[in-house]
C-alpha cells in the first residue's frame, strides 16, 4: 500500500489477491487503525511469487527493510536456547545457541536460558550425562568433580561401556521429548528385573531413579499429568502499549514463557499484534501440535493459521484445568511486563498529572488502593484491597478479607467490613494512609465506602467509585463520586483513565483468585471427607504431605502413592474424585 507521498504504507500477502484488497476497502472497518491507513493510499503495487512460504518469506523481508507504519514488526529474535545432543561415540549434552550442525540433536526452542538450562541439570542428575568439551573429554585421566558428586558416569575413563551410555543417551532424548511415561515404565521394569535375580541394591537405584524422576517431574515445573506440547501466545493491550507473551509447554511441562513488544504498527490493538506475531514466529521456528491464544478471537486465530500459514496446528482457548492455569499465567506475566514497560516509558507521570487535573486535586496521588468483592451466587465472598505507589502495584501490601457474618451476596455489608478492617487501623494511627481510593463499584457501594470514611474521621482522603459504562465495554467507564451527582466520563483514550483501569483490574483480578482460592478449600475439604476410605488420620497425612488441601488436588496418582497408608486404588480416587 502506497501514500501519496511514495512512502510504504502496509505490506500483506494474499492468496487471493481481489477479496484481501477488498476487504480494506470496505464502507464500516471495525479497526480505526486499517480506516486510517486506507484513508491515506494512494496505490497498491504487487509481486506475484510461486508458492505461499515465498510469500511469507518475502513479506517479512520487505517489513523489514521498508518498516511501513501500519505493520507489525516483533523483535527478530532467532537465538532461543536449544539442548544439545552432540553426536559423538559418547554424546555430549549442552546448552545451546546458534547455528544447527549436522550429525547433533536438537531440543527446543527454550523461552529462556533459565528453562534450558535447568533441563540439562535435571539429565545431568537424572541419567549422568557428560557436559565437557571434547577436548577436555579426550584428555581425562581421572574422573572430575561431577562424577564424585554423582552428575556424570565418567565416560571419559571408561568406568560406564558404550551400550550402557547410549541407554542413558536414550532416556535422555526421551525425557527432552516429553515421553515421561516411556522412561518410567522401563525403569520400573529394569527394577523388577534387577530383582527376580536378588540384586537388591540395583533394584534400590532403580526405584530411587523413578522416584526421583516423578518428584523432578512434578515439582520442578507447572505439569499438566500429560505428555503434550503446547504453545500459550496471550496478547493484552494498556495505556496504548500491547504486550504478546509466548509460554512454552513441552512434555507436559511449563518451561517459562517470554513478552515481546511490537516495533510500529500505529494504533495497534492486541488482536493485531497477536496474530502478527504467530505469523512471524512460527516462519521461523518448529510449530508445536496445539496453540493456546488468549487476547483474541479463537476462531479468527483458526482461521489465519489453517488458511495463511498453512500450519498443522490445531487453535483453540483455554479448556482444561491445566490449559486455564498457563492461560492466566501467560496473560498476568504480559501484563506484568506491561506494567514495568509503562513504568520505564515515562507514561505514568503523565497519567498521574492527567488524573490530577481529572479529578481536581491539589496534587498527583502518590498511593492508591482499590478495593473489589468477588464471590459466587454468595459463597465465599472475598474483599480485596491493592496498592499502587512508586510508580507500580505494590504487591507487598496486597491484602485480602474473607467476608463472613453478612447475608450472602450482599455486596454493601461486604464493602463495609473490608473498609471497616482496612482503614481501622488506618484511622487509629497504624496503617499507612493512601491519597486516593478507589471502589470497583457504582453509586451504592460508593455511599457505604463514604459514610465508613465519615464514621472513621478519614471523609478528607479523596475516594470515587469505577463503574462499568453502556455495555461494559473498557474505556466507556464512568467515575462516581459521594458528593457529585453526575458522573465523570473521561474517555477510552484519556491517561488517566488508563492508570484507573490498570489499578482497577487488578482489584478484580486479585479478588476473583481469592474467592477461588477460598472456594476450593471448602469444596475440597469435604469432597475428601466423602471418598471412601479416607478417614480423619489419612486426611490429616493427605494435609502434611503435601502442605494443604491445594497441594492434595495439584498432586499425580504417584504423588499420593507415596502417601503412608494411601494404595494406588486409593490414590486413583482420591485423584479422580478431586477432578470431577
Amino acid at each position: 500500500m502506497i501514500g501519496a507521498g511514495e512512502e510504504v504504507l502496509y505490506v500483506g500477502k494474499a492468496k487471493n489477491l481481489k477479496r484481501r484488497v477488498t476487504s480494506y476497502f470496505q464502507k464500516q472497518h471495525p479497526s480505526p487503525r486499517i480506516a486510517l491507513m486506507v484513508s491515506r493510499i494512494a496505490r497498491v503495487d504487487t509481486t506475484v511469487v510461486r508458492s505461499e512460504t515465498e510469500a511469507l518469506i518475502l513479506e517479512n523481508n520487505l517489513i523489514k527493510t521498508l518498516k511501513p507504519r501500519y505493520n507489525i514488526l516483533f523483535r527478530d529474535d532467532k537465538s532461543y536456547p536449544y539442548i544439545m545432543l552432540s553426536g559423538d561415540a559418547f554424546p555430549r549434552i549442552a546448552y545451546y545457541r546458534g547455528a544447527f550442525a549436522k550429525g547433533s540433536r536438537y531440543f527446543g526452542p527454550f523461552p529462556g536460558s533459565w528453562a534450558a538450562r535447568e533441563s540439562v541439570n535435571l539429565i545431568q542428575r537424572m541419567f549422568r550425562l557428560r557436559t565437557c568439551e571434547e577436548s577436555v573429554f579426550a584428555n581425562r585421566s581421572r574422573p572430575c568433580l561431577l562424577h564424585q558428586i554423582k552428575r556424570c558416569t565418567a565416560p571419559c575413563v571408561g568406568l560406564i561401556s558404550r551400550e550402557d551410555y547410549a541407554q542413558d543417551v536414550r532416556l535422555a532424548s526421551l525425557f527432552l521429548d516429553g515421553r515421561h511415561g516411556e522412561i518410567i515404565d522401563q525403569l520400573t521394569g529394569q527394577m523388577q528385573q534387577a530383582a527376580e535375580r536378588f540384586a537388591y541394591e540395583e533394584a534400590a537405584f532403580f526405584r530411587d531413579q523413578i522416584r526421583a524422576l516423578q518428584t523432578v517431574l512434578h515439582k520442578q515445573f507447572v505439569d499438566s499429568g500429560r505428555d503434550e506440547d503446547v504453545d500459550i501466545v496471550a496478547s493484552v493491550e494498556a495505556a496504548g502499549v500491547v504486550c504478546v507473551n509466548l509460554a512454552m509447554v513441552r512434555g507436559g511441562r511449563h518451561l517459562g514463557d517470554r513478552p515481546q513488544f511490537p516495533l510500529g504498527g500505529e494504533g495497534v490493538g492486541a488482536a493485531d499484534a497477536l496474530l502478527a506475531f504467530i505469523e512471524q514466529h512460527y516462519l521461523q521456528h518448529p510449530a508445536p501440535p496445539r496453540l493456546i491464544v488468549v487476547g483474541a478471537s479463537v476462531e479468527a486465530v483458526r482461521a489465519f493459521v489453517d488458511d495463511t500459514l498453512d500450519l498443522r496446528m490445531a487453535t483453540v482457548g483455554p479448556r482444561f484445568e491445566a490449559e486455564k492455569a498457563w492461560a492466566e499465567m501467560a496473560e498476568q506475566n504480559a501484563r506484568q511486563a506491561l506494567e514495568v514497560r509503562l513504568r520505564e516509558s515515562g507514561r505514568v507521570s503523565d497519567q498521574l498529572e492527567a488524573l490530577r487535573q481529572a479529578l481536581e486535586l491539589p496534587e498527583a496521588p502518590a498511593r492508591i488502593e482499590c478495593f473489589d468483592i468477588s464471590h459466587t451466587m454468595g459463597e465465599a465472598t472475598v474483599a480485596s484491597c491493592v496498592v499502587w505507589e512508586g510508580g507500580g502495584m505494590k504487591k507487598s501490601e496486597y491484602r485480602r478479607f474473607n467476608i463472613a457474618g453478612i447475608e450472602p451476596g450482599d455486596d454493601y455489608a461486604a464493602m463495609r467490613q473490608a473498609l471497616e478492617r482496612r482503614y481501622g487501623k488506618v484511622a487509629a494511627g497504624e496503617g499507612v494512609r493512601p491519597d486516593l481510593i478507589l471502589i470497583d463499584g457504582g453509586k451504592g457501594q460508593v455511599g457505604v465506602a463514604h459514610e465508613v470514611l465519615v464514621e472513621l474521621g478519614l471523609a478528607s482522603i479523596p475516594m470515587l467509585g469505577v463503574a462499568k459504562g453502556e455495555e461494559r465495554k473498557a474505556g466507556l467507564e464512568q467515575l462516581i463520586f459521594a458528593e457529585r451527582s453526575d458522573p465523570l466520563v473521561l474517555g477510552g483514550e484519556h491517561p488517566a483513565l488508563h492508570l484507573i483501569q490498570t489499578v482497577r483490574d487488578e482489584a478484580h483480578r486479585f479478588a476473583i483468585t481469592g474467592m477461588r482460592a477460598r472456594r476450593a478449600k471448602a469444596r475440597i475439604g469435604s469432597r475428601l471427607d466423602d471418598i471412601p476410605g479416607i478417614g480423619p488420620t489419612r486426611r490429616k497425612k493427605l494435609i502434611e504431605s503435601f502442605g494443604g488441601l491445594a497441594g492434595v488436588k495439584a498432586a499425580t496418582v504417584e504423588d499420593l502413592c507415596r502417601v503412608e497408608g494411601v494404595s494406588r486404588k486409593l490414590a486413583e480416587a482420591i485423584y479422580n474424585a478431586l477432578r470431577d
